[in-house]
C-alpha cells in the first residue's frame, strides 16, 4: 500500500502574513477615504430639505441680512435639548451659521449641565424661574434675548374624546425672530414708540382682556420699545417718539382734551408716524381725532359695520376680515383672516380733485359685501373698508423735522388687545403696521412663518401592544434567526 501523503496546511505562514497585508492596507485605504470625503463634506456641502415646512431655506431677506454682517454675533441657547423644537432651532441657527461665519453660537442645557447654566444665568442676570428655554443675541456688548415661547405658533384643534380643547402648534417663527434681533443688533440706536394714555386708553401696562400688555412684546419683538404718554397743557411730543400710538378705550371713554389734540396736529405736521386706532367707545363722545384725520384724507363713521356672512357669532360681533387691497402692510396676510370686534368704517377722501402734493391714502381691507351699518340701517348693504394707510410722500425743498408722515386708521382697537393678540393674523398684521410706520421695510417684510404639519397616529391599547411586540421582540428575533440559519448552514 502507498503511503497516504502528510497533510499540507491550508495556509502558509507567508500565505496568511499576505492576507494580513492585503486585509491592512484595503482597510487603510477605505478609512482613508472616509476620511478625505468627510473633510471634503465640510468645505463644499450642499442643504437638500426633503421637508415641505422649510420651503427651501432661508428668506431672501435672510440672506440679504446675513451676506451684509460684519460684525460678529454670539448666540448662547440656554435651552433644554429634549424640548420638542430643539432641533429646529438648532438646525436654523446652523444655516444661519453657514451662510456667515461672523455668527457663533453655543448650547448651554439647564437641565444636564448646572455649572454652565449659572454662569449664564449671571452673565445675563437670569433671575427669573421662568428663564428657560432662551436665545441669547451678542454683539459688541449690546445684548437682545428671546425665548422659545416667541417661536411657535399654537392653534385650537378642536375637543378630544374627553372633552377637552386640544391645542397644538401650527407655525415655528425662528427666521423672523432671529433675523429681526440680528438687525437690531446691527442699529444700536433702539427706536421708540409712546401710548397716549391718561384718558381712558389702554396702558402697555395693563395684563387684563382689554390692555395692551401684548401690543407692547409685539413691539419689543421688532425691537421697538414703549411707553405711556400723558400730555400736560404746553407740553409737544418728545423728539425721541418715533411712533404714538393712539386707542380707543374698551370701557367708558372720554374725548381727547384740546391740548392734547394740538401737540398731535403739531406732531404729524412735523412728518410724525401716527397709528390711531377707533372704537365703538368713541362714537359718542366723538375721541376729536376724526377732524386732524380728514385734514389727512381719511373719514372715520360714526357707525359700526355688521357683516353676519363673516362672523363667528349670531349677533355679528365680530368680523372675519379675508378681503385685503394692494399695500406693504397687508400683502402678506392674502391668505390670513383677521378678526375684528364692532369696527367702524375707516374711508378715504382723496380723489381725483385732490391737488398734486397731497398725503396718498390707501384702503387696507373690507367688510363682505353683504354690511351693513348700524344704527344707520338705511344704507344698502355693500363692502365697508375698515382701515387706511396715508403717507405724506417727500416734497422738494419740504423736510418735516420728524421725516415723512406716516399714519394708520384702524376702525377699531380692541383686535390688538390681549385678549385677540394670540391670534395669529391680527399679531402679524401689527407687526407689518409698526414696521411701515416706522419705515422699516426691510424688516420681517416677507419673512413669514414656518408651517408645522403635526401627524398624530392613534392606536388602540391593543395595537399599541402589538406594535411594542413587534419592534421589541419580532423584528430582532428574525435577525438572529436569519443570522442563525446562514451559521448552521455554512458550518454544514
Amino acid at each position: 500500500m502507498s503511503e497516504h501523503p502528510r497533510n499540507i496546511p491550508s495556509f502558509s505562514a507567508r500565505h496568511r502574513w499576505k492576507i494580513a497585508i492585503d486585509v491592512a492596507v484595503r482597510t487603510l485605504l477605505v478609512v482613508s477615504i472616509v476620511v478625505m470625503v468627510n473633510y471634503l463634506a465640510t468645505l463644499f456641502y450642499h442643504r437638500f430639505y426633503l421637508s415641505h415646512q422649510r420651503n427651501g431655506g432661508l428668506n431672501s431677506i435672510t440672506l440679504a441680512v446675513l451676506h451684509s454682517l460684519t460684525n460678529h454675533i454670539s448666540i448662547t441657547l440656554f435651552y433644554d435639548k429634549s424640548d420638542d423644537f430643539f432641533p429646529d432651532v438648532r438646525n436654523l441657527l446652523d444655516e444661519y451659521r453657514e451662510k456667515n461665519a461672523n455668527i457663533s453660537y453655543t448650547v448651554v442645557d439647564y437641565n444636564r449641565d448646572p455649572a454652565k447654566a449659572e454662569v449664564v444665568r449671571q452673565k445675563y442676570q437670569l433671575n427669573s424661574p421662568k428663564a428657560k428655554n432662551l436665545f441669547i443675541f451678542e454683539c459688541d456688548g449690546r445684548v437682545k434675548v428671546g425665548s422659545g415661547e416667541q417661536l411657535i405658533d399654537y392653534k385650537e384643534k378642536g375637543f378630544n374624546k374627553d372633552k377637552k380643547l386640544e391645542i397644538g402648534p401650527v407655525a415655528f417663527r425662528g427666521e423672523q425672530l432671529f433675523t429681526g434681533m440680528i438687525l437690531a443688533l446691527e442699529n444700536p440706536q433702539p427706536l421708540k414708540a409712546y401710548f397716549l394714555h391718561g384718558d381712558g386708553e389702554p396702558s402697555v401696562l395693563d395684563t387684563g382682556e382689554y390692555g395692551y400688555q401684548a401690543f407692547a412684546s409685539v413691539l419689543a419683538q421688532n425691537y421697538i420699545s414703549s411707553a405711556n404718554l400723558q400730555i400736560s397743557p404746553g407740553d409737544e411730543i418728545p423728539m425721541d417718539c418715533a411712533l404714538l400710538v393712539v386707542a380707543g378705550p374698551a370701557g367708558e371713554a372720554s374725548a381727547i382734551p384740546d391740548y392734547e389734540l394740538q401737540a398731535i396736529d403739531h406732531y404729524l405736521a412735523q412728518g410724525g408716524c401716527l397709528f390711531a386706532l377707533f372704537s365703538f367707545r368713541w362714537i359718542q363722545p366723538a375721541s376729536g381725532l376724526e377732524p386732524i384725520l380728514k385734514r389727512w384724507g381719511v373719514s372715520v363713521g360714526a357707525d359700526e359695520i355688521r357683516d353676519l356672512k363673516h362672523s363667528s357669532t349670531k349677533a355679528g360681533q365680530d368680523l372675519l376680515v379675508t378681503d385685503f387691497a394692494d399695500h406693504p402692510i397687508v400683502n402678506p396676510l392674502s391668505r390670513s383672516t383677521l378678526q375684528m370686534l364692532l369696527p367702524r368704517p375707516v374711508q378715504s377722501l382723496v380723489n381725483s380733485t385732490t391737488p398734486p402734493g397731497a398725503p396718498t391714502v390707501t384702503e387696507l381691507a373690507y367688510s363682505g359685501p353683504e354690511s351693513t351699518l348700524v344704527p344707520d340701517t338705511a344704507e344698502p348693504a355693500r363692502p365697508y373698508p375698515l382701515m387706511a394707510a396715508i403717507e405724506q410722500k417727500p416734497v422738494a425743498g419740504v423736510a418735516g423735522v420728524r421725516g415723512n408722515t406716516r399714519i394708520v386708521v384702524t376702525g377699531d382697537s380692541l383686535f390688538l388687545t390681549n385678549f385677540l393678540m394670540p391670534y395669529a393674523a391680527n399679531r402679524d398684521f401689527l407687526g407689518y403696521a409698526i414696521n411701515w410706520l416706522v419705515d422699516r421695510p426691510q424688516l420681517l417684510k416677507n419673512i413669514g412663518a414656518h408651517p408645522l404639519t403635526e401627524y398624530r397616529l392613534n392606536l388602540s391599547v391593543s395595537q399599541q401592544t402589538q406594535s411594542r411586540w413587534l419592534l421589541l421582540a419580532a423584528i430582532p428575533g428574525s435577525v438572529l434567526l436569519f443570522g442563525g440559519i446562514i451559521w448552521f448552514v455554512r458550518r454544514k
